[in-house]
């Protein structure tokens, strides 16, 4: 089943950028970081439109692999390969927007807020998804920002596929 209809990634994205602009104005003391690796697509984009609607903003951005921070990441029968994290600023005192593809059990944003330490203690950390699960969640994790809200069951799957990692831009959920 498609969930996002032809142009709406796009509405959506727009609405999300507006959205981070009402709260966060002048986005003084705040820097977005994309979490790896389909979260990166939409950061990147959102920082596109961002900076298209606030030209002289100069927020600061960065990305962040979780891959060694999961509770997960040894129970896989294959090794897992890291991403390259890419942050050159400290986020000690920063008001932080996480930025990531799909929301479900909350355990890679809680593996996020861990490996977000080595770069400081934030003043506060906000999340925006595009798609957010509402089922199954296994951690107290709520995101701020969602481009849509799904209802979904545990043998279901939300796809996002989009334009920058070689697919068109669309999101599926996919029942087995």
């Amino acid at each position: 089943m498609d969930l996002f209809p032809q142009n709406k990634l796009s509405v959506t994205l727009l609405r999300l950028a507006h959205e981070l602009i009402e709260d966060y104005h002048t986005f003084d003391n705040t820097v977005i970081i994309g979490l790896q690796p389909r979260g990166v697509y939409l950061s990147r984009r959102m920082m596109d439109i961002l900076r298209f609607i606030i030209p002289d903003s100069g927020i600061p951005y960065g990305e962040l692999d979780v891959t060694f921070f999961r509770d997960d990441f040894r129970r896989r029968e294959a090794p897992l390969q890291a991403n390259i994290n890419k942050i050159d600023f400290l986020l000690e005192g920063k008001k932080v927007i996480l930025i990531d593809d799909v929301l479900y059990t909350g355990r890679t944003i809680r593996a996020a807020l861990d490996a977000m330490l080595a770069y400081g203690r934030p003043q506060s950390v906000s999340l925006m998804v595009l798609v957010d699960r509402k089922h199954k969640r296994e951690l107290p994790i709520e995101a701020q920002y969602r481009g849509i809200t799904v209802d979904t069951i545990q043998s279901e799957k939300v796809l996002v596929e989009l334009v920058e990692s070689g697919g068109e831009d669309k999101v599926y959920l996919l029942r087995n």
